[in-house]
């Protein structure tokens, strides 16, 4: 248990710093695009976003997943696994990218972005591109070897200023982010395949193969059910709106993305893997979940109800005067995001961890009855009422979600609620405190009122002595 509590602790800390130097960047690079690009153009590259993430399901196929839980009874089964996989993903892949390039024009007229095939065909290169260094990316994260992965990602986060934003100033075009997610993904590709101790060889198994497809099968039914999830809403809008509306819908979500992404994206890939090597102690699986779902709540919280109170001058900040319309979207967005994420995201990776992503899909199917009907339904009374109700009927996951969890493990909803409960009421407490405050609508203002938030945020938390051991623990990795 010792062992996995410091690679946990270790794979934490190279996340989170890899999250920090993610965020120091990618609200700089989104504020020059912003600037010099137009919403239509986001739109665009949101259109091309979705096909290959959806490609990417079935080149995946669930087996990065299953190569970073299974149980493997020798180092030459892990290996033959990992050749198998690489070379199913990787055929997979191109043949999917030759498939798309002949009907690429098919494919843009329904994605609602018709007369640009030659985008769906260029952009969709990134499919092999990501097939190609997934599986070396799934060896990494079974390792808990995330100080790789941050030199990885610190090369990526580079990309948009070497590559994207100097396109964008001389072309203010789309093509500059087409360009530089194919760049992106190039790189990775290249440095993965270098600093990874494994290799592909010539070597296939069809046994292996059977094996890993029935194991991963719900994996990527899952896959589905969450990419659905994540862009049908997308297609509706780019179908019965514009490019323009489509790309202030799809930026305010990302714009909040980037933002809680910090926090999130450092501890769900390690969350997963520590989960998966404790599946079979249910006593250390729980704990490590509370300690997770507490220290996540005591950081996403307040975030989430930050990005509510200041969502103009965020919106201001981040992406210029252009975007304010994105303003509300992106408040609720944040709100929301928050309360799902600590109850409801982690739920997701304890299915997986336990083998049962057919929970997963169960937890997303019940969620896409109720997304689609409202999505068609708001739309029809304006832009703003629209992203209103997808804010708000995302909160859906979390009554699904806390229902499994208790079938499945017997964590109670007012168990996971009592854990975060110290966070909930300084978060009220910053709320309160803000519509109680003076003269709003200043830059200078808000920023100050930010800051008073924070701290009364902070004073609170403190008064609770767990709240207060987990906080300066993370001061301490931080300062390392």
């Amino acid at each position: 248990m010792s062992d996995i509590n410091s690679k946990v602790v270790s794979a934490t800390k190279w996340s989170t710093v890899t999250e920090i130097a993610a965020k120091l960047v990618s609200p700089i690079t989104t504020m020059v695009l912003a600037r010099l690009l137009t919403p239509a153009d986001f739109g665009v590259l949101v259109t091309a976003t979705m096909v290959i993430s959806f490609s990417e399901i079935f080149t995946d196929a669930g087996f990065q997943k299953y190569i970073i839980q299974r149980k493997f009874s020798s180092d030459k089964e892990l290996k033959d696994t990992t050749t198998v996989a690489f070379w199913s993903n990787f055929a997979m892949s191109v043949l999917i990218w030759l498939i798309i390039v002949l009907f690429s024009s098919q494919i843009a007229e329904l994605v609602g972005n018709p007369g640009r095939g030659n985008v769906i065909a260029i952009s969709c290169v990134c499919i092999p591109l990501a097939a190609f260094s997934s599986i070396q990316m799934a060896l990494f994260k079974r390792k808990f070897d995330f100080k790789t992965l941050f030199f990885v990602r610190i090369i990526g986060i580079l990309i948009p200023i070497v590559v994207t934003i100097p396109l964008a100033f001389f072309t203010r075009s789309y093509w500059a982010l087409i360009i530089g997610m194919i760049a992106l993904n190039a790189s990775n590709a290249i440095i993965l395949t270098l600093k990874s101790e494994w290799k592909p060889r010539l070597f296939y198994d069809w046994t292996i193969f059977k094996g890993m497809f029935s194991f991963s099968f719900w994996s990527m039914i899952e896959a589905i059910s969450i990419w659905l999830t994540s862009y049908i809403d997308l297609f509706i809008v780019g179908k019965l709106l514009n490019e323009h509306y489509l790309g202030i819908y799809r930026t305010s979500m990302s714009t909040v993305g980037q933002i809680m992404s910090l926090i999130t994206a450092a501890t769900t890939p390690v969350l997963f893997s520590a989960l998966s090597r404790l599946q079979d102690n249910e006593s250390e699986f729980r704990r490590l979940f509370f300690r997770f779902q507490k220290t996540v709540g005591l950081l996403v919280i307040p975030l989430g109800v930050g990005i509510f109170l200041f969502s103009d001058l965020i919106t201001d900040i981040l992406l210029g005067h252009q975007w304010l319309e994105a303003a509300n979207f992106i408040g609720l967005w944040g709100l929301t995001g928050s309360v799902t994420i600590v109850l409801s995201h982690y739920c997701s990776e304890v299915y997986r961890a336990k083998g049962r992503p057919k929970l997963s899909v169960l937890s997303q199917v019940l969620h896409i009855l109720c997304l689609v009907p409202t999505v068609l339904w708001a739309i029809n009374y304006g832009f703003d009422f629209l992203c209103e109700m997808r804010a708000l009927v995302r909160l859906t996951l979390i009554v699904v979600n806390l229902a499994i969890l208790y079938w499945l493990c017997r964590i109670s909803p007012l168990s996971m609620l009592n854990n975060i409960k110290s966070s909930v009421l300084a978060s009220v407490a910053m709320i309160v405190l803000y519509y109680i405050l003076p003269e709003k609508g200043n830059v200078a203002v808000e920023i100050c009122y930010a800051i008073l938030c924070c701290a009364v945020y902070l004073f609170i938390v403190m008064l609770f002595k767990e709240d207060r051991k987990i906080l300066m623990g993370l001061k301490n990795i931080v300062r390392k």
